[in-house]
């Protein structure tokens, strides 16, 4: 078996030594942290859904007694161990137990289905997986034992929340009744260290197969304690969680990020925007971090007379740049609360952020800048600086980047620039006092005739469309030119969107002709992973099979 990554496989000793002397990196693991907040504070809730709750001396406790059940089931270090479940309290049960253990987490969403998950259980080489016996009326347990006859690495099932005992254990049997000291020290050994292997978090697969970026603890924490600082945070605040806490968004911001400060996090199982207004009012949540869409959402079943959100101090938007209409709405639904923009990938989780002594209008304007201990440049193709103001490759360095793509060194080589820095494959500019703002991804042009054509200008322009709930931009294959400007539409209610239409609200916005769309597929929704992030590939495909189909007749 190939030995797994260490932290010096990617990061040299004396950026070790400095990350650790500026306070970037501890020696402590998850259950470390779990443990302290422990002592001090035993009685807390920390982490609680609809209808389950765990205080921070019955996580320690409890994940203790986990950790002994899967040892003795014959789960070691270094192990990767599935999880799909919705935002519940066992993924947090589970991550801390398997932080005890040296284990290794591999999080899957829960809106994958047998092809992905099949994909990331073999390319992990999981030897369990932990899932619910159904949500949402679909059976998960089903399909893992599907997989399983395909996956012979898996070994072991367990299930949360379910009785079946058919091929699968259920978790709650694997907790031992207050193992003893004795038992603890023998059985589970030494504590591992926090720079060990500790995730594989799976990108969203919006282009291709979802590649595995292999973080330790401390590379998560460090974006976890940015945030933290960035946004006051203290142990007064209650994080409202609707992202999926088994990718990087909610992960780190419904599970790490109030864990680090000892604060609550209240998580939400499926998203409803009216029921998530209902929780903000009766839990208090003060901070919360989503998808743009998640907000705009929200703001459209915002009702003054029953509606109360005042509570939240920050809604911080990631995934994607937040239109400026969007900004302005919000502060009116938060009453007085604050919106941020934030910019990250699960490469390196955090990559820049407006905090909350920055300038209101940054979120309108600009996806933040890089926090403490982090640096962001701006490259062309051949990973040089470009000039503030050019755009290029978004590019990364600092104490949160992944060891490696798990599995995948060519990948893994073919990420970094001369000087070291991690390129994103996202487009945008920093300005100079050090703002990015994203203007797209590498591929999310469109090439009409040699012009370059950015989706994302053509977007920002429409979201303030009234007529438009959402929309995209894609190019569509023409054999003169190469691509032309396609453009997929929500409509706003039962309002009528028309080409004509579009095409005349851009040229008032100045649009020059050859960036002006030459399609309009109008669609119930647009395709999303579960971070936000509309699915283009697929748009690109469906554009190109209607016009297969089109030129075929």
């Amino acid at each position: 078996m190939t030995a797994l990554a260490t932290v010096r496989d990617r990061y040299p000793d004396d950026e070790i030594a400095h990350f650790y002397a500026q306070g970037f990196w501890r020696d402590e693991t998850m259950f470390d942290l779990v443990a302290r907040q422990a002592e001090a504070n035993p009685d807390k809730i920390f982490v609680f859904d609809s209808s389950t709750k765990l205080t921070y001396h019955e996580l320690r406790d409890q994940a203790l007694s986990l950790a002994l059940g899967l040892r003795r089931s014959g789960l070691n270090p270094g192990d990767r161990v599935a999880a799909q479940l919705p935002n519940w309290t066992e993924f947090v049960l589970i991550a801390t137990a398997l932080s005890r253990i040296g284990a290794i987490l591999v999080p899957i969403m829960p809106i994958y289905r047998s092809d992905e998950v099949a994909f990331i259980l073999r390319h992990s080489g999981a030897k369990a997986a932990v899932t619910s016996e159904t949500f949402k009326d679909f059976s998960y347990l089903d399909m893992f034992k599907e997989l399983q006859r395909d996956c012979p690495e898996l070994e072991r099932l367990i299930v949360a929340r379910g009785s079946r005992k058919d091929g699968a254990t259920p978790l709650e049997n694997l907790i031992a009744d207050s193992p003893s000291a004795s038992e603890i020290g023998t059985e589970l050994g030494d504590r591992p260290s926090p720079d060990d292997g500790f995730m594989i978090v799976y990108t969203s697969g919006t282009t291709s197969r979802p590649k595995g970026c292999f973080h330790t603890f401390n590379t998560l924490r460090a974006s976890s304690e940015a945030i933290a600082q960035s946004l006051n945070y203290t142990e007064n605040d209650v994080q409202f969680g609707p992202s999926p806490i088994t990718h990087s968004t909610g992960l780190i911001t419904s599970c790490l990020l109030p864990l680090v400060r000892g604060a609550s996090s209240h998580l939400m199982e499926a998203w409803d925007p009216v029921d998530a207004l209902r929780r903000i009012r009766e839990y208090n949540c003060t901070v919360t971090v989503t998808a743009t869409a998640f907000l705009q959402m929200l703001m459209s079943a915002y009702d003054p007379a029953q509606h109360d959100a005042s509570s939240i101090r920050y809604w911080v938007c990631a995934g994607s740049p937040i239109p400026s209409a969007v900004v302005q709405k919000a502060q009116k639904v938060l009453s007085g609360g604050r919106v941020l923009s934030l910019y990250g990938r699960s490469e390196n989780m955090l990559t820049t952020m407006c905090t909350g002594d920055d300038d209101p209008e940054r979120s309108a304007t600009s996806d933040g800048s890089a926090l403490a201990g982090a640096t962001v440049k701006i490259v062309g193709s051949d990973g040089n600086e470009v000039p503030r103001g050019q755009e290029g490759d978004i590019t990364y360095k600092g104490p949160s980047h992944m060891l490696e793509y798990f599995r995948d060194p060519e990948q893994t080589a073919s990420l970094f620039t001369p000087d070291g820095y991690s390129r994103s494959g996202d487009l945008g500019y920093q300005d100079e006092d050090g703002y990015v703002r994203v203007t797209g991804r590498l591929k999310d042009i469109v090439i009409r005739g040699g012009l370059n054509i950015s989706a994302r200008e053509l977007e920002e322009l429409l979201a303030d469309h009234p007529a438009i709930s959402d929309t995209a931009v894609v190019g569509m294959p023409d054999e003169r030119l190469g691509e032309k400007v396609c453009v997929y539409v929500v409509p706003a209610g039962d309002t009528a969107v028309t080409l004509d239409d579009i095409v005349e609200y851009l040229r008032e916005q100045k649009v020059a002709t050859p960036k002006l769309p030459e399609r309009l597929e109008v669609v119930e929704s647009l395709p999303m992973t579960a971070t936000g992030k509309v699915q283009k590939h697929l748009l690109r495909d469906d554009i190109a099979r209607k016009l297969g189909a089109v030129n075929q007749a």
